[in-house]
């Protein structure tokens, strides 16, 4: 307990202190909910002109190789940008395994500095819906962390050698393994790299990883056999000063001590409550929703063992489907879901605010915020830059035409957005 309350003060610290601007290290950047201490951003890009592209790099070698759905997002540390990608070289076909690829490229010019090749882990998959290349890499400065769909984890040092690799056995998952790597603590002070393998329920082998990030021998392991399927990345947070990590699993959230994988709280409410979707929290209150199209939750994350009967603090009776998670900015919590729309509540009471159509976005792209009062929910497809508020106020609109699920990365005063063919780097000519 000493530990945790000492590191999550160190956490706190690390949060106000560790500059946005300067490094996007994993999934939703450093608070993990899409938070930026960036400002006056480009609202516009692209056009006949090109507006406000500084660079862009082509993912793979050509348009004649077969590409995975490569929904998986940049990420960026200092002068470098991550990104992994996975394809079937020309000749081979998609009943074969992919090539797996880590990609690191110079962020001031785009040029790529290494490709490492990653061998694919053991599981072939035959339904190719979520792909190979779903997680999200994360990095500490030293190495980068990656997860493939074929069942493998693999680090990368800053050269692109790999400093180790493993393989997850069983590998029942659902149709694809989406959940992104989770360092704890947060940046180079890290000591694990937490991987979450919930499983199909049936199969009672769903668990949760603890891996040495200096050399993949595992710290500790947690089986939860009663955890259904669920692709969600969780989320690392100081709770009063404790630090939990936040999982949205197919039964109902949890709060999970990062120290040993033990369950410090659980919620169920019946179905499907977690899934695709990462929780966001402030001040002891957490919400999710499944992704899947099911309520959605906000849940004091200050209880201990089954708090479904005495926590709950609000709830939406259906949220649509779409697999992008939400953002906070204030007292306003925002949704992106299907088909295209965008829905406000506040995030004290969970009363709805509005409820706006946004034509031609993705409802997979997670939104990022400024201290601006800005969300950009943008990608390499149709994209849009809102005003914060109580109202639907668009402040730009742009398309890359180069659409892909992968959500954006923001450092240094650029936007990087990885579409089907292309990374892109966004900022202020």
């Amino acid at each position: 307990m000493l530990s945790r309350l000492l590191i999550g003060l160190w956490f706190c610290l690390f949060t106000i202190t560790a500059r946005a601007d300067e490094h996007w290290p994993g999934w939703r950047g450093p608070t993990g909910m899409g938070l930026s201490d960036e400002k006056n951003l480009p609202l516009t890009w692209g056009g006949k002109t090109q507006d406000n592209i500084l660079w862009k790099a082509p993912l793979v070698p050509s348009d004649k190789v077969k590409r995975d759905q490569n929904q998986s997002s940049p990420i960026v540390w200092g002068e470098r940008v991550f990104v992994t990608v996975s394809y079937w070289p020309e000749g081979t076909t998609d009943k074969n395994f992919p090539e797996h690829h880590v990609l690191c490229f110079n962020a001031k010019d785009g040029k790529k500095l290494w490709d490492t090749i990653i061998p694919p882990g053991p599981w072939k998959l035959t339904d190719l819906r979520g792909g190979y290349t779903a997680p999200t890499p994360a990095t500490d400065g030293n190495h980068v962390f990656a997860i493939f769909g074929s069942s493998v984890v693999a680090a990368v040092d800053m050269n692109g050698k790999i400093a180790w690799r493993k393989e997850i056995k069983p590998h029942d998952f659902d149709v694809a393994w989406g959940a992104s790597p989770v360092l704890y603590p947060a940046g180079k002070a890290s000591r694990v790299v937490i991987v979450v393998c919930d499983q199909l329920k049936n199969k009672k082998s769903s668990r949760i990883y603890g891996f040495s990030k200096d050399t993949g021998e595992v710290v500790w392991e947690r089986q939860r056999p009663t955890a259904d399927w669920a692709h969600s990345t969780p989320l690392l947070a100081n709770v009063k000063g404790i630090m939990q990590l936040l999982t949205a699993t197919y039964n109902g959230p949890e709060g999970i001590d990062p120290e040993s994988g033990e369950v410090l709280w659980s919620y169920r409410q019946g179905g499907q409550v977690g899934d695709t979707v990462t929780p966001i929290y402030r001040d002891g209150q957490l919400y999710v929703d499944s992704g899947r199209g099911s309520m959605g939750i906000a849940v004091d994350a200050t209880g201990s063992g089954d708090v479904s009967k005495t926590h709950l603090k609000w709830k939406v009776a259906n949220v649509p489907s779409g697999f992008s998670s939400p953002i906070l900015v204030g007292d306003y919590l925002y949704r992106l879901h299907d088909p295209g729309v965008l829905t406000c509540w506040k995030w004290s009471t969970g009363e709805e605010v509005y409820k706006e159509r946004l034509d031609g976005i993705d409802s997979a792209l997670s939104p990022f915020a400024t201290p601006d009062g800005r969300i950009y929910c943008v990608g390499a497809g149709k994209s849009y830059v809102l005003k914060v508020g109580p109202k639907l106020e668009v402040l730009g609109k742009s398309d890359l035409g180069d659409s892909s699920r992968a959500s954006p990365a923001v450092a240094a005063g650029r936007i990087y957005l990885k579409g089907g063919r292309f990374l892109y780097c966004i900022g202020a000519q």
